[in-house]
């Protein structure tokens, strides 16, 4: 069973930059669709993007695109989520998610890092 632990949030102005890493443990990360998802009190959980376990094919969110990019290195069993101009309504919690090739389901998750986008 893979284990997800997020990292590199933190504050950072409108406009600036945040790349997010999420490391896997406990299973190789190239069986596993990845995906970011970030929620903000009193909202659902939302979808942000996903990456194909080879990296040949990402999906974004529409308020995301040409800003956001997701990549992945397997060899690393690593996943990232690079932010660019950032806007103050990207602000909340960010999660990394992991799902196997075959499900439709996102059933393994990280515990959340924070992203706060304010002056």
């Amino acid at each position: 069973q893979v284990q997800l632990l997020e990292s590199g949030g933190g504050l950072v102005q409108p406009g600036g930059s945040l790349r997010l890493s999420c490391t896997a443990s406990g299973g190789a990360l190239s069986d596993y669709t990845m995906g970011w998802f970030r929620q903000v009190p009193g909202k659902k959980r939302e979808f942000v993007g996903a990456i194909t376990w080879s990296g040949s094919s990402t999906t974004y969110e529409d308020s995301v695109k040409g800003r956001f990019t997701i990549s992945r290195d397997n060899s690393k069993n690593m996943a990232y989520l690079q932010m660019n101009n950032l806007k103050r309504e990207d602000t909340g919690v960010y999660y990394c998610a992991a799902r196997l090739a075959t499900m439709s389901v996102f059933n393994y998750w990280g515990q959340g890092t924070q992203v706060t986008v304010s002056l």
